[in-house]
């Protein structure tokens, strides 16, 4: 009896409607952490408290939230999920052309890693742990630093986000990413797209911000630059007219916060 290949194993998990319907959770878990990443980013805006802008700081808030464990826990499981199913969705990739087969497979495998990622610290802070995205920044930008030629890695890293922040924005201006769900009709569908429009933007203006902070530590060999979506969200307030823009950028987040739990509904799957 032949066995099965892993193109094979991963159709039959794709076509499971429990691992569907975790993966669908998945979106809707992503776009709680966003929305709590806005929420306390326009909280440092307008002075109403502070707190750390990020996946770390969001789960922190729901582990002290009566119930947040249970609900950490909830995260932990679908945002593997999700994890998981890009996986497989990486494997399932059918392009005719290798150069886009294994584009579109680099990328899924990069969103699985996030999402693995984010499930780990939601999985942390859910048994009574602690972590900080920003001394992580700073203790990776301070190895590499360290290492022989660890500021052009450090440099290819920046660059790399500050891609990734304009592939968002591109997507979101484009409206690309309604390639990924059922836009239902309006003005259901339209109010889905004015989110994603939205939100797509700003996760891409801060994904930009993290990186220009990046390059700023390769350039000025001070690992201490680096400190990640939280430093880079609160950079923005020293901006002129940074009050302004950190609320702007922070109700953009919450908006693609609400698109993704729209996307659990409706994505593609």
């Amino acid at each position: 009896m032949a066995e099965s290949s892993p193109k094979s194993e991963a159709s039959k998990a794709a076509s499971t409607e429990w691992f569907r319907v975790l993966a669908r959770c998945g979106f809707a878990a992503d776009g709680l952490v966003h929305v709590l990443i806005g929420a306390i980013a326009i909280s440092v805006a307008i002075g109403a408290g502070g707190g750390r802008a990020d996946a770390s700081g969001a789960l922190s808030q729901v582990a002290r939230t009566p119930g947040g464990v249970i609900l950490l826990w909830v995260v932990v499981v679908a945002l593997g999920a999700l994890g998981l199913w890009q996986i497989v969705h990486a494997i399932l990739a059918s392009d005719s052309e290798s150069a886009k087969r294994w584009a579109r497979r680099i990328g899924d495998v990069s969103k699985a890693v996030v999402y693995v990622a984010i499930a780990i610290v939601a999985g942390t802070f859910a048994v009574g742990g602690s972590h900080s995205s920003v001394k992580s920044s700073e203790t990776f930008s301070a190895r590499l630093l360290s290492a022989p030629g660890g500021v052009f890695v450090l440099l290819a890293i920046a660059a790399g986000v500050v891609a990734v922040g304009c592939f968002f924005i591109f997507r979101g201006i484009s409206t690309r990413f309604t390639n990924d769900i059922r836009v239902p009709a309006a003005p259901m569908g339209t109010a889905v797209t004015v989110l994603g429009v939205v939100g797509y933007v700003a996760k891409g203006l801060a994904l930009v911000a993290v990186g220009v902070l990046f390059a700023v530590a390769a350039v000025t060999f001070d690992p201490s630059k680096a400190k990640g979506l939280d430093g880079a969200l609160k950079a923005l307030a020293h901006l002129p007219f940074g009050t302004v823009i950190l609320v702007a950028v922070g109700i953009g987040v919450i908006a693609y916060g609400v698109y993704l739990g729209a996307r659990a509904r409706l994505a593609r799957l």
